[in-house]
């Protein structure tokens, strides 16, 4: 199965800045493309702006100069991933991903194939019941993936997932992310601090400066797909992790 292949722009991003009430400045002049199909991560040292780009681009945050432009067809349906799977403790696992369906008035009679769909994608089948309590944290982000795919995103954004996880299971759930990406031809932004991860699973990396943050280095990967297990003991994944390495080191100078 090949990659979805790049669109025109879905999101664009023109001198963005953001300055926080207490004065810090987290952004700086970022400018951005995001097309249609990508996978883009967003790399760069802690506290460079990342997460306050992404939720700028939901809509979560405002920014304080520049803008975000939707030149295709206006603000389109947003998914989104944070850091922790921020599951409601009291319900089950299939409550837990109709939330966003009930938001919208979906009935639980009609949300019922979206949701046995969405679950099944992400090996939850037999989890429907469940209580988050009795998950581990890989399966507790399989459902917070599943919550924000329930809506058909056209942008899927993810705010470094997995960091918290084992490396077995980030590995992991990294393959599962792309097959699902590869499959239903999402646009995706993710956040990482990882080089290895962004070049596993990207077509393109943004390497962003130390705070305030800007766009320091806008990489093409060229990798094919499908990306399994086996990539990461190559040749050619190694020298790209080295070249994201330096330029990300030079970024957070």
């Amino acid at each position: 199965m090949s990659e979805p292949a790049a669109g025109a722009p879905l999101v664009t991003v023109a001198g963005l800045a953001k300055v926080f009430r207490n004065g810090t400045e987290a952004l700086n002049g970022v400018d951005l493309e995001i097309r249609s199909g990508a996978f883009l991560s967003l790399l760069g040292p802690s506290g460079c702006g990342k997460s306050t780009l992404l939720r700028i681009i939901a809509g979560l945050t405002q920014p304080t100069a520049g803008e975000i432009a939707w030149p295709a067809r206006g603000a389109g349906r947003i998914g989104f991933v944070f850091q922790e799977p921020t599951l409601m403790p009291w319900a089950t696992v299939w409550d837990n991903a109709y939330l966003p369906l009930r938001l919208l008035g979906v009935a639980r009679a009609d949300a019922a194939p979206r949701i046995e769909a969405a679950l099944a994608s992400l090996g939850l089948e037999g989890f429907a019941q469940v209580y988050p309590r009795e998950l581990s944290g890989g399966m507790k982000m399989r459902v917070s993936i599943a919550r924000a795919l329930i809506t058909d995103p056209q942008l899927l954004l993810l705010d470094e997932p997995f960091a918290a996880l084992d490396e077995i299971t980030r590995f992991r759930l990294n393959e599962d992310l792309l097959a699902l990406w590869q499959r239903h031809g999402w646009t995706v932004v993710f956040v990482t601090h990882s080089v290895f991860e962004s070049v596993f699973l990207s077509k393109r990396i943004v390497v962003m400066t130390k705070r305030p943050g800007r766009v320091a280095a806008d990489v093409a990967i060229d990798l094919p797909y499908p990306r399994a297990a086996a990539l990461r003991t190559q040749p050619a994944y190694s020298e790209r992790c080295r070249e994201l390495s330096a330029l990300l080191a030079k970024a957070a100078q």
